[in-house]
């Protein structure tokens, strides 16, 4: 590879376009030699990077990245990274959306349109919602989130503004991004998602988790529900009344060879799980459990049904208030 080709690619997040090679001395037909034999991958048309580079990204976060960012080197239009490629941008945790677009923001009026895979949004922003990575203009975190909830709904805006609190973003300047969006398209969607928002939720999994039982309406939820007994401390998802929800993600059965965090064997891992719910219950509360199969639209409605089934039941049985566990609980920072 030239060293020319080399240094643009080590500015531009491993990319380098087809009209940048041609004026580093690269021929078309050295160009296309590279990615018919494999040593380069076009991230888009006319846009390429490594294949090394290219195979060490994650298909959830890095590839859609390095797709956007070459998108948008590859734009003439004056625009900056927004809604969820943005988020990829900030490193915000962010419900993925269907099917998967690169989003920019154009100067100019409310409106929007889609084309070869990216979604052009034609918005006003303030310049001090501005900020560069990597070389790219990107709208900020606030910003982001709640255009988010503009752009996808309740279900993503909530886990946009969920992340967005918990990498440092205040209330205030959820509700500073939004207050100049007086009548723009569903705007009470992310004026909905900022007053639920809470940085306690772990990642987007428990944001949605949490969202499913605020729509049960049985009373405040609690996130982080924290119980001590001597030197063990168990921390549960949420809480409401006596009854606590957990998500269940596979990652914690998993070892860190194939993608996530268990230090010990299934079976072992699975038993100290066992062990941990009987020592929840110990204190007279019960618990439901739901993954992520039982968090997608389809199973919504259902998953929401046998979580108030089992609500009902620990609430008969031990009634709401947790006044008898004040000794044991434990407060998250």
């Amino acid at each position: 590879m030239k060293p020319q080709v080399a240094e643009v690619m080590a500015s531009q997040n491993g990319l380098v376009l087809r009209r940048q090679a041609r004026q580093a001395g690269m021929s078309s037909d050295a160009i296309d030699r590279r990615v018919v034999g494999g040593e380069w991958v076009a991230v888009r048309r006319g846009v390429y990077a490594t294949s090394a580079l290219w195979e060490s990204l994650d298909e959830y976060v890095g590839r859609p990245l390095l797709r956007a960012r070459a998108a948008s080197r590859n734009m003439l239009v004056p625009h900056v990274m927004s809604h969820d490629s943005a988020a990829l941008a900030h490193g915000l945790p962010i419900l993925a959306a269907a099917p998967e677009l690169v989003h920019i923001t154009r100067f100019g009026v409310l409106g929007s349109r889609t084309k070869h895979g990216v979604k052009h949004h034609r918005a006003p922003h303030l310049p001090e919602e501005l900020v560069e990575i990597d070389g790219i203009w990107t709208l900020d975190r606030a910003r982001t989130a709640v255009d988010i909830a503009r752009e996808h709904g309740l279900r993503h805006g909530l886990a946009a503004c969920d992340s967005a609190l918990r990498l440092g973003v205040s209330r205030g300047d959820l509700r500073a991004a939004v207050a100049p969006m007086t009548c723009w398209p569903y705007v009470t969607v992310a004026r909905e998602a900022i007053e639920l928002a809470d940085h306690r939720a772990d990642n987007v999994a428990e944001s949605l988790t949490r969202l499913l039982v605020i729509e049960l309406g049985v009373g405040p939820v609690e996130p982080q529900f924290g119980l001590r007994e001597g030197s063990r401390l168990a921390w549960c998802d949420l809480r409401v009344g006596r009854h606590v929800v957990e998500f269940d993600g596979r990652v914690k059965y998993r070892p860190a060879g194939q993608g996530g965090v268990a230090t010990a064997a299934p079976d072992e891992v699975l038993w100290r799980e066992k062990r941990r719910q009987d020592w929840i219950n110990g204190f007279q509360l019960g618990m439901s459990r739901v993954a992520w199969a039982d968090l997608q639209p389809d199973r919504w409605e259902a998953t929401k049904r046998r979580v108030l089934r089992e609500y009902h039941a620990t609430t008969a049985r031990y009634g709401t208030s947790i006044a008898d566990l004040t000794p044991y609980v434990v407060r998250a920072a």
